[in-house]
């Protein structure tokens, strides 16, 4: 069973997608949303959450989560929770990580195939040179994810 519930983000819409148990999917939506009916639990969480994120209460999440790939997107995934909020790394920081240092560009494919963008924080990879490059939410979510974080880092 599939639940889905909507969120109206400060960077837009976002569907948020639970089996009953578990987190699975969030996207994010072009066009104005409405819910379909009763949100389950996980989703009243999940929006929780991703309401204290944005407001600077919150910096890591504690949801239960069950995204689907392969083992290396698994790791790759694993890693980019450990990247500390309001920081940024780069592909091959990610690649050395999971010890498979010559991995930068299958990194940034399992970063591409993020099912739960935010929650598992791919908006902190970069590249090589620095510059921010691909977001499932467009770079100009990215930048104002990258600029949340850093504004609220300097209120430590």
């Amino acid at each position: 069973m599939v639940n889905k519930a909507y969120f109206h983000s400060p960077v837009g819409w976002l569907s948020i997608e639970d089996n009953g148990t578990a987190l699975t999917k969030i996207n994010f939506e072009k066009q104005v949303c409405k819910e379909d009916g009763k949100r389950s639990k996980l989703a009243d969480m999940a929006i929780q959450q991703l309401e204290e994120y944005f407001s600077g209460k919150r910096r890591s999440f504690s949801l239960p989560m069950a995204p689907e790939g392969t083992q290396f997107m698994l790791d790759v995934w694993r890693a980019l929770i450990s990247i500390p909020y309001g920081e940024v790394i780069s592909y091959g920081d990610i690649a050395r990580a999971i010890e498979k240092p010559k991995a930068a560009r299958a990194v940034g494919m399992a970063n591409n195939r993020n099912p739960l963008p935010i929650i598992i924080p791919c908006h902190r990879v970069i590249g090589a040179n620095g510059q921010l490059v691909g977001y499932a939410g467009g770079l100009g979510c990215k930048e104002k994810l990258l600029a949340l974080e850093k504004e609220n880092s300097k209120k430590e």
